[in-house]
């Protein structure tokens, strides 16, 4: 009785997990391919992707949205085994290594906070699976573990083309060293779009792009 009345709990908080984790984040990828909750869409989320250096920025615009849409469906219907929660890792990996590299975890400072919590949400669930309260159970499918494996590497390659094909950003590229001398630093300001006086790089990308984060 004891047993049975854990297991129960266990499958409410595996049920809780997904419904939360899986729904979020198909709510993200319906803000970067319909514009819903407040969203971009294509065109908004593809100008901010091409201040990433991320090119074509609508077809990488457009992979990230059907990404964490699809990922977000399967994982809070409990379809497909680990195919969901493994799928999450291809948009949340590119948001930590390009919109939140090099700042402080916290999400207050611009960092990796959210992304990190939908990883960890996501290996418990890859790993534990859905639970009794899911569809895969509803219908009796057992997804073998090949097919989780060819997930994983798609998730894999897709990250490492991102990264390869990826362009500077115009952020980097408008840094200067300390050691340039005088001309070096007026041909950089004059081949790029700079921010105003009194402008932060946030506030000027934010004007120029007027696009969205991976994870918003």
């Amino acid at each position: 009785m004891h047993t049975e009345s854990h297991n129960k709990a266990t499958d409410l908080g595996l049920l809780a997990l997904r419904l939360t984790s899986g729904g979020l984040m198909a709510g993200h990828g319906a803000q970067k391919l319909f514009g819903s909750f407040g969203g971009h869409g294509i065109e908004g989320t593809s100008g901010f992707f091409e201040s990433l250096g991320l090119k074509p920025s609508k077809q990488w615009a457009a992979v990230a949205g059907a990404g964490e849409f699809g990922s977000g469906v399967l994982t809070a219907l409990g379809l497909g085994g680990p195919i969901g929660p493994i799928s999450m890792y291809g948009p949340m990996i590119m948001a930590w290594t390009t919109a939140h590299a090099g700042k402080p975890i916290w999400n207050t400072s611009g960092g990796a906070e959210l992304p990190l919590m939908f990883l960890s949400n996501a290996t418990a669930l890859a790993l534990i699976g859905p639970g009794r309260y899911s569809l895969d159970k509803a219908l009796g499918i057992k997804i073998p573990a090949v097919l989780g494996a060819l997930t994983a590497a798609g998730v894999i390659a897709g990250i490492a083309v991102a990264h390869l094909t990826r362009e500077q950003p115009p952020e980097a590229r408008l840094q200067v060293t300390d050691t340039q001398d005088e001309g070096h630093v007026d041909s950089a300001i004059e081949s790029q779009a700079t921010p105003a006086e009194g402008e932060s790089v946030e506030e000027f990308k934010a004007r120029e792009v007027g696009g969205d984060m991976f994870d918003r």
